[in-house]
């Protein structure tokens, strides 16, 4: 397929802005992604056409907006291939392992039960687990990696030891951009019957991601990284879990029937989702999916390979600079630093240039300790980022090199 990314580019608003009298070169798509008008015009039109709440009325506007809700699960369970009873819409990635680590961990674990979670782990699948850990006397543990930023698979095989009861680890880590082999990983998990919790949210907007073919027990993701709107995201959970696993939240809507005595709980997924969930953001995201499988998640993905390459060789000739992560297979992020520039400084004039990366610990503040570093920038593209844009970052480095001598 002949991909034409200008016309694609085009499909965003915000990238036609400027910032600062510059024209923006947006590299901050592993914190989030920006939006296509067609996202953009999903959520306008359930406000202006169809807004009511779901579930709870037999009128049209309700059951227009139940439709296009429950359609945006088909949707999304048709994108990351699972079943639509089998994948609970959430608030996001953090919602979703809180609502595994205390519906799913918290009754099942006890004192001198391990929990496996690995160096490059976002606190989103660290902090949950040391909350749970603390309630039930489990030990959390840590799977190292390499200098280049890989799972050290032996070490991890070694690790998941007998008392192991539950991994977490990241399908792709939003700091070094490292692949993770998880289907290996998951299938050595499946021999010693540990549970397998993975983190998808920066696998889901950049490759296409068969859940059922990596065989693991949980997958969590978010929204607003696939250019959906924020505060949207879900879990997917093997039906047997869900099924055992108690409410996380209680309310309306995740019932069957309400007594003073004795409530009766809805099924899954909706037993998990209380209360009135974010209809206008999911109807985005289902309109987000759409837009990411009329470009094919493969060509998204030859696309960004593309400019990573581009951009590393691009920053590798720069002196001073140096990258952390270099995994034989990664996402299009790339985490450095420049000798000489704090990175939070560094952050501050490239925006003086129109270019936004990201600075700091990026919630992984474990795998800093690890480098030995405070913090780093994060340059983090997408397919609507272009050459140009990285030679203009590039350029804009240098200039930053020279000011500071």
């Amino acid at each position: 397929m002949n991909t034409d990314w200008t016309k694609i580019r085009g499909d965003f608003p915000i990238l036609s802005r400027s910032v600062n009298g510059k024209p923006l070169a947006y590299f901050d798509s592993a914190n989030t992604a920006q939006k296509p008008s067609a996202v953009i015009d999903a959520v306008d039109a359930f406000y202006r056409e169809h807004n009511a709440n779901i579930s709870r009325a037999v009128h049209t506007l309700g059951m227009e907006a139940t439709e296009a809700f429950e359609a945006a699960r088909q949707k999304l369970a048709r994108f990351i291939n699972v079943r639509p009873d089998e994948l609970v819409l959430t608030s996001g990635t953090t919602q979703a392992i809180n609502l595994v680590a205390y519906s799913y961990a918290l009754p099942r674990l006890k004192a001198g039960d391990v929990i496996l979670l690995s160096r490059m782990e976002h606190h989103a699948n660290i902090v949950p687990w040391q909350l749970i850990a603390e309630r039930t006397g489990a030990e959390i543990r840590v799977a190292e990696i390499n200098v280049a930023g890989e799972i050290d698979l032996p070490a991890l095989w070694q690790a998941m030891t007998q008392d192991v009861k539950i991994l977490g680890i990241t399908h792709v880590s939003n700091v070094l951009g490292t692949v993770n082999p998880i289907e290996q990983i998951c299938r050595e998990a499946r021999k010693r019957k540990i549970a397998t919790v993975i983190d998808g949210s920066q696998a889901l907007p950049h490759r296409k991601v068969d859940v059922a073919a990596i065989g693991c027990d949980f997958y969590v993701f978010t929204g607003h990284k696939m250019c959906g709107p924020t505060g949207t995201g879900g879990l997917w959970a093997k039906r047997e879990h869900l099924e055992a696993m108690p409410p996380f939240f209680g309310g309306g809507e995740m019932i069957k029937e309400v007594r003073f005595e004795k409530t009766v709980f809805n099924d899954p997924p909706h037993k998990f989702e209380a209360g009135t969930p974010n209809i206008a953001g999911v109807i985005g995201l289902g309109a987000a999916v759409d837009y990411l499988e009329a470009i094919g998640m493969e060509n998204i993905q030859q696309r960004e390979q593309a400019l990573l390459t581009y951009a590393t060789h691009a920053l590798k000739q720069i002196e001073g600079l140096r990258i952390f992560g270099e995994a034989s297979e990664k996402a299009a992020v790339i985490s450095f630093q420049v000798e000489g520039a704090h990175s939070h400084d560094l952050a501050t004039l490239l925006d003086l240039e129109g270019i936004a990366v990201r600075s700091g610990q990026h919630c992984a503040h474990p795998l800093m300790e690890f480098f030995g570093v405070a913090a780093t920038c994060r340059a983090s593209f997408a397919f609507y980022n272009t050459e140009r844009e990285i030679d203009a970052l590039v350029a804009a480095i240098h200039k930053v090199r020279k000011l500071l001598g």
